[in-house]
């Protein structure tokens, strides 16, 4: 998912039913996920006139790939086109709105998937992720290079691969750039244990996602606690990047009734001088 204009775009994915797992006691047990499609289309809101359209789809379907924007347009790279494909692709594409087409671009040296897309000093930037050189030997075991990158320049058209620009251990949940410098969220979510010694609460994360506005960093997260599983608590931390000292701040939690587990994302959009923080579930 980008934004583009006064428009977000949810891009590929994929599309499923969640229903019950088989011997299920009641509504608190586990779901399971059925009819599982990858998708080729492309959805555009406009956050304006609050209006859902279909734009020009992908020319494969495609999930698990890098997403950026640059020179108002959008760019996707790397990522699977198949369910049972264990290697990523290498395909990559750009999308012009005036035009409303996707064009081919080159393919970058790597197969790659569950990458993070940043444009970043004019260049997209597919950081991170399971990769695999393209001219390797398919027979041997699975090789990943977590640490590398694939760095696109529009003005050349061409792709370089950088190697250790990400030093995760697993793949970066988001990147986004602030006042040229750029900050990772991981994809984890991890409590933080108080002094007076007791254990520290047992948690199920929902959902952690990020956007930039202005200096500063607003991260939305959803947890559940063990044993509520109609319950979620959701809670907004804010991260000054300027800040020397007491960077944090966070909102109180918020509790919301109902089952809800949601693969979440956020971006921004910013309509004339008014820059609104938009949160979708997909």
């Amino acid at each position: 998912m980008v934004t583009l204009g006064d428009s977000i775009y949810i891009i590929g994915g994929l599309l499923c039913r969640r229903v019950q797992a088989p011997n299920s006691i009641d509504e608190s047990d586990e779901f399971i996920d059925v009819g599982v499609e990858v998708l080729p289309s492309v959805l555009r809101h406009n956050v304006c006139s609050k209006q859902w359209s279909q734009s020009a789809p992908l020319g494969e379907p495609r999930y698990d790939f890098a997403c950026g924007i640059c020179e108002n347009k959008i760019y996707v790279a790397g990522g699977k086109s198949s369910l049972a494909s264990r290697r990523g692709i290498f395909l990559s594409r750009v999308y012009d709105p005036t035009l409303n087409a996707w064009s081919p671009l080159l393919g970058m040296s790597t197969l790659r998937y569950e990458s993070v897309g940043v444009t970043w000093r004019g260049k997209i930037h597919v950081v991170g992720g399971f990769a695999m050189r393209r001219d390797s030997d398919k027979t041997v075991p699975f090789i990943t290079q977590r640490s590398s990158a694939e760095v696109y320049d529009p003005r050349t058209g061409k792709w370089d691969l950088v190697a250790g620009m990400c030093q995760l251990d697993v793949p970066p949940n988001q990147i986004v750039e602030v006042d040229g410098s750029l900050f990772s969220s991981g994809d984890c979510f991890k409590a933080w244990k108080d002094d007076n010694n007791e254990n520290w609460p047992p948690t199920q994360r929902i959902y952690l996602t990020m956007a930039p506005i202005g200096t500063r960093l607003y991260f939305l997260a959803g947890y559940r606690k063990a044993g509520e599983s109609s319950r979620i608590m959701s809670m907004a931390l804010i991260f000054d990047t300027t800040a020397t000292r007491r960077a944090w701040a966070s909102s109180e939690p918020m509790e919301e009734e109902g089952v809800k587990e949601l693969c979440s994302h956020c971006c921004v959009v910013r309509i004339s001088e008014t820059t609104v923080a938009s949160e979708v579930t997909i």
